[in-house]
């Protein structure tokens, strides 16, 4: 039976009324332990000092935990760590909620400069998120960017969208949700109710209905007797009739395994961020179900049942009777007992010697540097923006201060804000341009919206020009001086990343067996890659990852720009003579280089094969715009190096990352788009992208995409929990192809994997 990593939305409802009883404990410092561990020393009035723990990786949990149960601190904070030590440290600790009845807590910490919100996203990837007293996330430890939500540095946080509370509801709603379903009472309880497997099919026991019962089967009494459970349930919460308990497997533990982090099918509650989450457990699974009050199994020496820990609930459950259990005075306790146990269980010994996970740590140091840079480049608009805006006021300076007086004036005179809005109707109607010039009128916060040459600016009409402009100019400083703290914090980032790569590099030089190297890669040569329980990570940085790049089947590099300034960089740094240079016609394609040798090699004398050619302009089309407007093919040309130019024909402009080509070029018509992401795990592990062909021979498992219509990101999470099915070593994967690795291997806009029926 698989154990528990996650907690359930009932455990937070049931944990959210305990962590209140640690409200006024104040902050002694703030800890991260890379990359998704976060500790809050507390001191509280009446019960000392208090360890809150916030954990959002494989395992998903809050609480308080005893303080000789945390780990050491980190040599040096992190920066996400000295930011939470300033906003927080020394402040109070004002109380927790629960988002609906989602998977996601709101920790509020009060202090007389300023109060901040801890957000903690227990589902899906995780995440968490501090957040000033106007709701900006000020930092985070993943930044999220899709069609649905934001979660980025400096902009305002925004929730998944909320799933159905089910104690929320009364009996003709309650009724309405479970009709507006195709399957059976377990399966929608679970995913229609937001009550995951584990719940669903605990409430079905509790209310004596068969559990498979078809809806079109079912009739009111069924209904009346679930909802009933359901209300008995919400009372319990609401009043804190817990009664927590801890569930064992008997035996050595050797099925256990791990549940699945990005399962929907563990724990209860949907990721509400996965189009594709149905939000709970499959209902058929007897494994998936609640809990046992029994408590009378064999235990060992200390009290505690023999066996492997599977499951923690605040309740004692009818679905796991069949397991021994222990109680605990409060869940919190029981939550922190049972990973405690998680933890022992998992340290099992290891007879050679353990080599640190040098890979995953500057995998997380690259992702947090990226993530800072895009914070960088975000603030750098924001604040160019608001120059802009001012000087747009300068600019237009007459008609700007013309609506600022007329609304000033009409409010001295006591019109109402609604009366002035309709007079600048009526002068829009009559042609008058400062009227025109006027999109909206705020009557809560007293402003008035202008579009200045297109450009929309909000105005306080109780200031003039010149006072609006210049507080345009303070938000623009204020947005640069977040800009220069988070290039501080890049820079310790990338300090902390070379500090990894020393060590890492040390490590080696001591350890390392170049001819056992070699052994290994022939004994490994033919091994079922899919089904191995463990796999070692090999990671060789290469100087073109920070490229598109992939290798062709008969070897050749090939590199694409990301950008303007990748492109350039790849003419004017990497391009030479012997490479080939690809590009498509449509606007908005990447600088393709096929390098016919490596920088330091002669490219001499080489002969790029007809199949390597075709690949590349694969390669160009697929991740230029042709994709992103969801095409299926496009033309790509192919020229000589000697035929690019960055000088323009007279009278001509070349953009930057633009380029001139002279003379004739080979056409590749009506060339297929196609993307495959794949994972190798010889010579080295890592994730892999581009034309499918050569992926797929190179990789031990790989997925096509094709143009769709879901984001990089949620196409990046699909195909992350596709390799985590395929591998039975799913900690090999979160390790070495994270859903932001895959997501750097996938084209520009819209995609979908191939054979995704949706």
């Amino acid at each position: 039976m698989d154990e528990k990593r996650e907690l359930s939305s009932v455990d937070l409802a049931a944990l959210v009324g305990e962590l209140g009883a640690y409200e006024g404990a104040k902050v002694d410092k703030a800890y991260l332990y890379p990359p998704d561990l976060v500790r809050l020393k507390l001191r509280d009035p009446d019960r000392g000092r208090a360890e809150l723990l916030i954990e959002v990786g494989d395992r998903k949990r809050a609480g308080v935990v005893s303080p000789d149960r945390v780990p050491d601190a980190p040599e040096r904070p992190p920066a996400f760590a000295k930011m939470l030590r300033n906003r927080i440290a020394g402040g109070e600790f004002a109380g927790v909620e629960q988002y609906g009845f989602d998977r996601i807590l709101q920790f509020h910490f009060e202090r007389p400069d300023g109060d901040t919100t801890i957000v903690a996203e227990l589902f899906g990837d995780g995440n968490v998120a501090a957040l000033d007293g106007d709701r900006v996330v000020v930092d985070c430890l993943e930044t999220v960017r899709l069609k649905s939500r934001t979660v980025v540095p400096g902009s305002a946080y925004e929730f998944p969208a909320s799933r159905v509370t089910p104690m929320a509801l009364d009996y003709e709603a309650f009724a309405a949700e479970m009709e507006d379903s195709d399957t059976d009472l377990v399966r929608t309880l679970a995913t229609q109710l937001n009550l995951g497997g584990l719940w669903a099919e605990e409430l079905c026991t509790r209310a004596g209905v068969e559990k498979t019962r078809s809806i079109s089967e079912a009739d009111e009494a069924d209904y009346e007797a679930l909802y009933d459970a359901v209300g008995r349930l919400a009372t319990d919460l609401r009043e804190a009739n817990l009664d927590p308990r801890i569930y064992f497997e008997p035996g050595d533990g050797e099925n256990r395994g791990g549940a699945d982090a990005d399962d929907p099918d563990d724990g209860g509650g949907s990721d509400a961020d996965d189009p594709d989450d149905g939000g709970g457990s499959d209902a058929d699974d007897p494994d998936d179900g609640g809990g046992s009050d029994d408590s009378d199994g064999a235990g060992g020496p200390d009290g505690t049942p023999e066996g492997h820990p599977v499951d923690v609930a605040p309740f004692a459950l009818a679905e796991r009777s069949d397991l021994p259990a222990t109680a605990h005075e409060t869940f919190d306790g029981a939550v922190e007992e049972y990973f405690h146990l998680l933890d022992e269980a998992d340290e099992e010994p290891d007879t050679a010697r353990d080599r640190p996970d040098f890979e995953a740590e500057i995998a997380k140091r690259e992702r947090i540097i990226e993530q800072q840079e895009g914070a960088i480049e975000d603030f750098q608009q924001q604040a160019e923006r608001e120059r802009e805006r001012a000087e747009l006021l300068y600019a237009n300076y007459g008609l700007v201060d013309e609506v600022l007086s007329t609304v000033r004036s009409a409010r001295d005179e006591g019109v109402p804000w609604a009366e002035i809005e309709e007079r600048f109707e009526e002068g829009k109607d009559r042609g008058i341009a400062a009227a025109e010039a006027v999109v909206g009128v705020d009557d809560r916060e007293g402003t008035v919206t202008l579009d200045v040459e297109g450009t929309r600016v909000e105005l306080d009409p109780t200031e003039g020009v010149e006072h609006n402009a210049d507080r345009l100019y303070r938000e623009a400083k204020r947005i640069e001086e977040k800009r220069d703290g988070a290039l501080e914090a890049v820079q310790e980032t990338r300090e902390e990343l070379d500090e990894i790569r020393e060590r890492r590099d040390r490590w080696d030089a001591d350890d390392g067996d170049e001819d056992g190297e070699d052994e290994e890669d022939d004994e490994f040569a033919d091994r079922d890659w899919l089904s191995e329980p463990s796999i070692p990570v090999r990671r060789d940085e290469k100087w073109y990852e920070r490229f598109r790049w992939f290798r062709t089947s008969d070897g050749f590099l090939v590199l694409g720009g990301r950008d303007a300034d990748d492109n350039e960089e790849l003419v004017k740094k990497y391009m030479e003579s012997g490479d080939l240079f690809f590009h498509t016609d449509a606007h908005g394609a990447p600088v393709t280089v096929l390098k016919a040798a490596d920088p330091s090699e002669s490219a001499r004398d080489v002969t790029v094969p007809e199949r390597s050619r075709e690949e590349a302009a694969q390669f160009a089309v697929s991740y230029s715009s042709v994709w992103k407007e969801g095409k299926y093919s496009g033309d790509v040309y192919m020229a000589r190096p000697d035929q690019v130019t960055k000088t323009p024909e007279s009278g001509e402009y070349l953009a930057k990352g633009g380029f001139a080509v002279r003379g004739d070029r080979t056409y590749y018509e009506d060339t297929p788009v196609g993307v495959a992401v794949g994972i190798t795990c010889r010579p080295d592990t890592r994730v892999i992208g581009g034309p499918p062909d050569p992926v797929e021979e190179r990789a031990v498992t790989a997925v096509r995409v094709e143009p769709g219509r879901y984001a990089q990101a949620d196409v990046g999470k699909r195909i992350y929990r596709e390799f985590r099915e395929r591998f039975a070593d799913t900690g090999f994967v979160r390790k070495v192809a994270s859903p932001d690795r895959i997501q750097h291997f996938l084209p520009p806009g819209g995609s979908r994997m191939v054979g995704d029926g949706d």
